[in-house]
């Protein structure tokens, strides 16, 4: 049987009107190409839907049991076709996207709701994990998008990368906070909070503090970048961080902000990457946060 759609939608309006003249202009045909449609329909299905009488169609009881069935074909296409029209202008579809803990407390969780917001038939997953494991879950396909420290080149990733200098954050009373630049003369036998021991952003730290032959006193010695922020806020140290972590501190801080953030010299840099999965097309709602999420990590570089 090789129904279509133009020979339902040609019944179903003969059925609703009654008529084939008046089927014919609700569909934008002629008479002969709508009763053509119908004959073709009822050739396909092995029976007539319709008495003839007086130039007039009169429908069986076959004719109301398939009307009923035309309507849920043709209702369910057009939803369909809606739907497919909104996953189009990216008004529907789902994200997972998984994100390294820098910015996955308030920075990233922003960038979402600002793309949501507009998008209320868009749903969302978002995990905080591990660079590496964020590595992973999107070389497996699991995730849509990922965001972490950029990865050695594999074949199962594609990379945008980008390159970030640390800033220095500093209660804003602090006397170093009226100059643009901090060195780490200026930090010289100072408490410093920083990452672990492994992490680039405290080699690169380190090694600054030692090529001025400065004093690198780690006080406090953390996971992520964050929690440093709370302890400069107390005026217990100074930290040299990711400008992701300086971009979310005004977002939880709002009006009470009490630290600023200054360029170090000499920089020490971190590379970050927003990952997708290298052999399975994007879709278009992920194409979408994905230019979205450059936009926002550009400034940042």
């Amino acid at each position: 049987m090789n129904l279509t759609f133009r020979q339902l939608r040609a019944f179903r309006e003969v059925m609703r009107s009654g008529s084939i003249s008046e089927a014919a202009r609700t569909l934008g045909r002629t008479q002969p190409s709508v009763t053509s449609m119908i004959a073709n329909l009822e050739a396909e299905l092995g029976f007539d839907l319709f008495l003839r009488q007086r130039g007039r169609l009169v429908p069986k009881p076959e004719a109301h049991y398939f009307f009923e069935e035309a309507n849920h074909v043709l209702d369910r296409l057009a939803q369909s076709a809606r739907t497919m029209q909104q996953i189009g202008d990216l008004e529907r579809g789902q994200l997972r996207i998984a994100c390294l803990p820098a910015a996955s407390g308030f920075w990233m969780p922003r960038l979402v709701s600002e793309f949501v917001k507009t998008r209320p038939h868009v749903s969302v997953s978002l995990m905080m994990r591990s660079s590496k494991i964020v590595e992973e879950l999107v070389a497996s396909q699991q995730y849509d998008i990922g965001l972490a420290e950029t990865p050695e080149r594999r074949g199962t990733l594609a990379l945008r990368e980008f390159r970030q200098d640390c800033v220095c954050a500093m209660h804003k009373d602090d006397p170093a906070a009226a100059h643009e630049t901090v060195t780490p003369k200026d930090l010289t036998a100072l408490p410093m909070a920083a990452l672990y021991k492994d992490h680039v952003t405290f080699k690169g730290t380190r090694n600054a503090f030692d090529s001025a032959e400065a004093v690198f006193n780690q006080r406090f010695e953390l996971q992520t970048f964050l929690p440093a922020l709370e302890l400069v806020e107390q005026r217990l140290c100074y930290t040299v961080c990711d400008p992701i972590t300086a971009a979310s501190y005004p977002i939880y801080r709002r009006d009470n902000s009490a630290l600023v953030f200054r360029r170090f010299l000499p920089a020490v840099s971190s590379s970050i990457s927003i990952l997708t999965p290298a052999h399975r097309p994007s879709s278009e709602i992920a194409d979408a946060f994905s230019d979205l999420l450059a936009t926002r990590l550009a400034p940042l570089s």
